[in-house]
């Protein structure tokens, strides 16, 4: 993907109220009406302004749509979605170390909670030294 089409993409996410919509999305298809009614109770905005961030998700191909009698039925396009985390690969490195560290420390904090449980006798106040 070229770049600029990178710079779009996250000017197209960097909206709360289109992150919303695919997180509802990501959740699986959905008719305008359900996603409105979501946004609206959310956000407080009107229903044109919630189909103006469908169609920016539609036109930039985040989005795609198919009608089903008189519904327009929206679904996450995982496309765009991919060769975003394909161009994040190049950062990752700068996280993921942090993650594994965090990993390491979650794991022994919980086998040190479960070794200590074997040999202190239980607190009846339930308190934790």
């Amino acid at each position: 993907m070229p770049y600029l089409l990178f710079v779009h993409a996250f000017d197209v996410l960097g909206d709360p109220v289109r992150r919303r919509i695919l997180e509802i999305l990501a959740d699986g298809e959905a008719s305008s009406g359900e996603v409105c009614r979501v946004i609206q109770a959310e956000f407080g905005i009107t229903q044109p302004a919630v189909s103006q961030h469908l169609k920016v998700l539609r036109e930039s191909g985040f989005v795609t749509v198919r009608p089903e009698g008189t519904r327009r039925l929206y679904a996450v396009n995982s496309a765009p979605l991919r060769e975003i985390d394909t161009w994040l690969d190049r950062f990752r490195r700068y996280w993921s170390t942090h993650l594994d560290a965090l990993a390491t420390e979650i794991a022994r904090g919980k086998r040190e909670r479960r070794l200590r449980g074997r040999t202190e006798p239980p607190n009846p106040r339930g308190e934790t030294s």
